[in-house]
């Protein structure tokens, strides 16, 4: 929480600067710009995640190297920021988005992703994310004040999030949430070290980006985050099987034949498959990650009309 802290400290200072100075300086021939310039915009674009599911041919490669990239999603949301003579500042996002995976991807694959293919498993999930992040443009820094300031400004951005999610998997006829179905026998006796894991969550995201002038009163920007997670679980996979009686056991009935059948599809593709207690499901050593391709435009709220006598 630290991170969270200095973030709003950071809000804090550029408020205060606003307040305590009502200096103003040129933005160029025609505009003034206060001390601290406001903005608020969209935010239109593509989400994606890397997960246990899916992948490249081949072993798993880890990172962007087994991104899957016919699982790209719309993401959209709002946002409102502050920066402080266009260098440090603080932005307080909203954004709205759907991630997937699925194991067929892999269709036809007879080496060593074969194993993957055959797991048969597929998820999607809806996000939703609010998150305070802090900004810094370095380019401001490097130019002369006598100099109008370039229109372009590439700059770095982190923070903190709180993000909900939902994975659900298709069972022939509708789209069933899994985190209630204990899959990996989150919660059970039979298995203590595996907790039922929270749909809502902290995450920590961090990006790159470039801010482009449209004109005094609007600025578009390209934007690629990246959202660090601490849960394994965004497609609902991470561990291994477990025996499906331990379903009937710790469920209700209904639930725990649903349980069963989202558990394990292997059957699906190879009726001889027997699920076995312990076999791989997912590589709990990796946690699940997702990040946001944007764009986003802006008006900017401060600058003024200069007066000319």
């Amino acid at each position: 929480m630290r991170l969270l802290r200095s973030i709003v400290m950071l809000w804090v200072i550029a408020l205060c600067a606003h307040k305590v100075s009502g200096q103003y300086y040129f933005y160029d021939n025609e505009h003034l710009e206060p001390n601290v310039l406001w903005e608020a915009g969209i935010s239109v674009g593509a989400m994606n995640a890397l997960t246990d599911l899916g992948g490249k041919k081949g072993l798993g490669k880890g990172g962007i190297k087994d991104l899957n990239g016919q699982h790209y999603n719309f993401a959209g949301g709002f946002y409102v920021g502050a920066l402080y003579h266009q260098t440090i500042g603080g932005r307080l996002d909203l954004t709205f988005g759907r991630v997937s995976g699925s194991d067929n991807v892999l269709e036809g694959e007879m080496g060593e992703a074969k194993g993957r293919y055959m797991r048969n498993l597929s998820f999607q999930s809806k996000i939703t994310e609010a998150a305070l992040l802090a900004e810094f443009h370095p380019l401001p820094l490097f130019q002369s004040m006598a100099k109008e300031p370039s229109f372009f400004s590439p700059y770095i951005v982190g923070g903190v999030g709180l993000f909900h999610f939902n994975p659900q998997g298709f069972n022939g006829y509708r789209w069933v949430d899994l985190q209630p179905l204990r899959t990996e026998g989150q919660g059970f006796p039979e298995y203590p070290t595996r907790r039922p894991y929270k749909l809502t969550q902290v995450n920590f995201p961090l990006g790159i980006g470039v801010k482009y002038e449209v004109s005094a009163f609007m600025n578009a920007r390209f934007e690629i985050m990246h959202r660090v997670l601490k849960t394994d679980y965004l497609d609902d996979v991470s561990t291994t099987y477990i025996d499906p009686a331990r379903f009937i056991e710790n469920l209700p009935h209904g639930q725990a034949e649903l349980a069963a059948q989202m558990a394990d599809r292997r059957n699906e593709l190879d009726p001889s498959s027997v699920t076995v207690d312990g076999s791989i499901r997912g590589n709990p050593n990796n946690n699940d990650s997702y990040f946001t391709i944007q764009f986003k435009l802006s008006m900017s709220i401060g600058r003024t009309k200069r007066v000319k006598w």
